[in-house]
């Protein structure tokens, strides 16, 4: 098989998988208007395609190196995600509705960069699948590699979004409730995880 394209179907099992980046999306999907849903997605893609180099190339070595630095990025990453989960189980219908949900883009670019690069786990986790791939290519294939990871992710969250906002339109206040509480329970599930990963390694340091 080509390298691109082992590149491309592992950089489509790396982002395809229900996680953060994604509820994220299908969230902005249905609460705003096309422009602004390419515009999240295209940031999506690029924090995705930057740690999915990161993982690449091993910072997940880096952030098991350094304790502080998971250790930070647990309880940051756990407090932010926690609380965007309440926000979205506890919001209103009419407080998605695409007229009325105009976040700016600065704020869209932090949120994004949260649910991408706040969760140690899964930069370690993305080193140990990525970075087993970068141990048996050469120097050489490792740039068509990425390629194709990179095409994946542009075409994963582009035609996730695209796909929910095509169909948003058909949604009554009811079905956007019910993804607003889907989507903050699977937030709040990742948040506890990340909150119990924290003091289990603080309380780990500790002892």
């Amino acid at each position: 098989m080509p390298i691109f394209l082992q590149g491309f179907f592992a950089g489509l099992a790396y982002a395809a998988p229900i996680g953060m980046q994604n509820v994220f999306v299908i969230n902005s999907a249905v609460s705003v208007r096309i422009p602004r849903v390419l515009a999240v997605s295209f940031i999506v893609i690029f924090f995705d395609i930057s740690l999915a180099s990161a993982c690449f190339f091993g910072i997940g070595a880096i952030i098991e190196r350094f304790m502080w630095l998971r250790l930070l990025m647990s309880s940051a990453g756990s407090i932010f995600v926690l609380y965007m989960g309440f926000r979205l189980v506890l919001s209103k219908a009419e407080e998605v509705n695409p007229e009325k949900s105009n976040a700016s883009i600065a704020k869209t670019i932090c949120t994004a960069f949260f649910v991408t690069w706040l969760n140690p786990q899964a930069i370690i986790d993305g080193t140990l699948m990525l970075g087993a791939f970068r141990s048996s290519l050469s120097a050489e294939e490792a740039i068509p590699f990425m390629a194709g990871a990179a095409a994946a992710s542009f075409s994963w969250f582009t035609g996730l979004s695209s796909v929910v906002s095509l169909f948003s339109s058909r949604f009554r206040s009811g079905t956007i409730r019910m993804i607003n509480i889907i989507s903050g329970s699977i937030m709040l599930f990742y948040g506890v995880s990340l909150m119990r990963s924290f003091f289990s390694l603080l309380g780990t340091n500790l002892l």
